[in-house]
């Protein structure tokens, strides 16, 4: 038991855990063909929850090991310009369309979700921390410290969303008839996000470049439209 306490206390045993599990849970993922409710993220995400449970350790604990792997979501998100680079011309052709779609695809994110949890009368910290539910973590638990919400629940609203957006894209792209890899990453950047660009470099290059261009345009313009927003429909 001395040794346990003495092992867990080390950052390194953290780093170890986090990166196996998902080394396993894609691993999965690909037996099971790939399916987004079992995306490796998610799956990875519980087990880890559930371990750090069982054995008593604490968040801050945990994530002195974890951080190793935080510091480099930075770079991973920068990286998503090379794809980006390489289509650069029809980014340029598609610019309005994709700028009125962006916009649309925030602002619709943040009422629908106000309203429904109004309507549940969910509480104030809830309503501030769901609103940016739609953009990637780093710039949703920004938000979220800045209009009052709680940055840990907004942090699990988007992992959740992005999950979300995942399972139901295949399914609406079938029904909508749509082929175009550019249409199906950026839509799939706007409405899931990180997890949302991962799963659009399944379907091509392009779909994720389109990505990574949807989340980081959702991203900004959320950050300076929700504080503005929220006000207005009497929430805050």
């Amino acid at each position: 038991m001395e040794f346990w306490v003495f092992f867990t206390a080390k950052p390194l045993m953290w780093l170890i855990v986090t990166i196996a599990t998902f080394i396993a849970t894609s691993w999965l993922n690909r037996r099971v063909g790939g399916t987004p409710i079992l995306h490796p993220v998610l799956v990875s995400l519980a087990l880890i929850i559930v371990f750090l449970l069982l054995t008593g350790t604490s968040y801050e604990t945990y994530f002195e090991g974890a951080q190793f792997i935080h510091f480099l979501l930075g770079p991973a998100t920068v990286a998503l310009a090379v794809p980006l680079f390489d289509h650069f011309e029809r980014v340029k052709k598609m610019l309005l369309p994709l700028v009125l779609a962006c916009m649309a695809g925030a602002v619709t994110a943040a009422v629908s979700a106000l309203l429904v949890a109004q309507a549940l009368d969910a509480s104030m910290g809830t309503l501030l921390s769901i609103a940016p539910k739609s953009v990637t973590s780093p710039i949703a638990i920004g938000i979220a410290e800045k209009i009052g919400g709680y940055p840990s629940l907004a942090s699990g609203l988007v992992l959740i969303t992005g999950a979300i957006g995942c399972v139901l894209a295949p399914v609406i792209y079938r029904i909508l008839n749509i082929t175009d890899e550019a249409v199906k990453g950026f839509t799939l950047g706007v409405s899931a996000h990180g997890m949302g660009t991962a799963y659009a470099f399944e379907y091509g290059l392009m779909a994720g470049a389109f990505g990574g261009l949807a989340m980081g345009m959702t991203g900004a313009f959320t950050a300076f439209m929700l504080p503005l927003l929220i006000p207005l429909l009497g929430v805050g």
